[in-house]
């Protein structure tokens, strides 16, 4: 039983790896980095040789797990493609929209590389995806198992409360049991449920360590947060001022419409105008039609029509006039250059009457992280193609991260005690401190930092 990370760096980047077991293949996520351009943006897919994968399981539909499968599976023809259904139905739209960014760098940046696939690609490497069901063994096939039948290898999918449709896989082999985790979430979100991860033994774990680099605050909790949020929107709005919430499209969006309904709804909160994005928009559709048929809270609740949210898409958004008591939940999450939050930022950001509110995670290097690191007064960079602008609106962070805190994770690993760990997606100060703590408190495991393009037996 081997493994090979075929990420770049050790990072959150292009997440990519490949576990082989009883002579099959597999490939677990096939992500793109936010931060590389053209080929650079894809994890070394030519360690895996030409046809040589069995299988690929997607954990979810964000572009660092899935943004490089279409390339992927034009290299290996005969692998089955293997997700959630609700991954299977966000992933064609993130596709789709990916091959729209990729033009658009073409033309004004002059990536020639780009677009990597095209939308026939995407549709027609989507008609190979297979939906699969939780917690239900099947084969590497994608088919279901009967109760008693026997397969070399074998799999199976469990909830991982990141994202709607979201999951860790467990995959059995050669008598062994491996755990790959993707990207969780221990505690409850305002839509999505805490990972319902399985608590039997297994004898390799590879594990996220997003938040390894950070400890959670004495006496954190997310209800206390959230009043502390809801609070801070109905000062700035009372006040006249916009405010301005970067989000991911995917995921953060839906979770801050359903916290807005709530806030609502307890009459914490004015009913005041709600704007989001295209991609956003589209995203959240697929959430309502599958409010009653995936595990998350609130199924009842169809987020369009309760939010009742306005659409800011194309040009039209870069000449709305920024009104006075609205909020502004715009991707990207990372405010990266030309993207509808970016816009929004460059208009916002020299007027001490508007409110820049933060949510979640933020790439240290990104736009949004350098405001972060900001302070009143200094002047920042949110595009190149602009002068740089002093930083005079009203900034605030809150911590409403997708991700599990690194105690929740910690406690996991300690309660399964694997014999082996394998520490991924995270930037080094993260896995050093994963690495440090669990050879303190799980001497008898073996904890490893996989080294980019090394295969090792496991």
């Amino acid at each position: 039983m081997q493994f090979v990370n075929l990420t770049r760096k050790v990072e959150i980047g292009a997440n990519c790896y490949c576990l082989t077991a009883a002579g099959k293949n597999i490939v677990l996520d096939c992500g793109m980095h936010p931060k590389a351009d053209g080929e650079e943006a894809l994890p070394n897919l030519d360690l895996l040789g030409e046809d040589a994968v069995d299988a690929v399981f997607l954990s979810h539909a964000h572009h660092d797990h899935l943004g490089s499968l279409p390339v992927l599976m034009r290299r290996q023809r005969r692998a089955s493609v293997l997700m959630t259904d609700a991954t299977r139905r966000l992933s064609d739209i993130m596709l789709h929209n990916s091959v729209n960014v990729m033009c658009k760098k073409r033309e004004d940046d002059g990536v020639t590389a780009y677009p990597l696939f095209t939308h026939r690609d995407v549709e027609s490497g989507a008609k190979r995806w297979q939906s699969c069901p939780l917690r239900h063994p099947c084969s590497l096939e994608g088919e279901r198992l009967r109760l008693g039948e026997k397969e070399d290898v074998t799999f199976e999918l469990f909830e991982a409360g990141h994202i709607l449709g979201s999951a860790g896989v467990l995959i059995r082999a050669e008598g062994k049991a491996v755990f790959y985790s993707g990207d969780v979430n221990f505690e409850d979100q305002s839509i999505s449920r805490a990972a319902r991860f399985p608590e039997e033994p297994v004898d390799v774990m590879i594990i996220e360590t997003t938040r390894g680099d950070r400890a959670t605050p004495p006496g954190f909790t997310r209800e206390a947060e959230e009043a502390r949020f809801a609070q801070a929107l109905r000062t700035r709005l009372e006040r006249g001022a916009a405010v301005l919430i970067p989000l991911f499209a995917l995921g953060k969006t839906q979770e801050m419409l359903a916290m807005l309904h709530k806030f609502r709804r307890k009459g914490r909160l004015p009913i005041v105008p709600v704007y989001i994005g295209g991609l956003s928009t589209k995203l959240t559709e697929i959430y309502d039609k599958l409010a009653s048929s995936s595990p998350r809270h609130q199924p009842e609740l169809q987020l369009l029509h309760s939010v009742a949210p306005f659409v800011l898409a194309g040009r039209a958004a870069g000449e709305t006039p920024i009104g006075r008591g609205k909020i502004y939940g715009l991707s990207s999450g990372m405010m990266t250059e030309k993207t509808l939050s970016n816009g929004f930022a460059r208009r916002m950001l020299g007027s001490p009457e508007q409110a820049l509110f933060f949510v979640g995670y933020a790439d240290p290097d990104s736009p949004a992280g350098k405001i972060k690191a900001a302070r009143p007064g200094d002047k920042i960079t949110l595009d190149p193609a602009f002068a740089p602008q002093e930083l005079r609106c009203d900034v605030e962070e809150f911590n409403f991260s997708a991700h599990a805190s690194r105690e929740s994770i910690l406690a996991y690993i300690n309660r399964i005690a694997p014999k082996k760990i394998i520490l991924v997606h995270g930037d080094p100060a993260a896995v050093e401190w994963f690495r440090q703590t669990l050879s303190q408190s799980l001497p008898g495991s073996e904890v490893i930092c996989p080294e980019p393009g090394v295969r090792f037996e496991i």
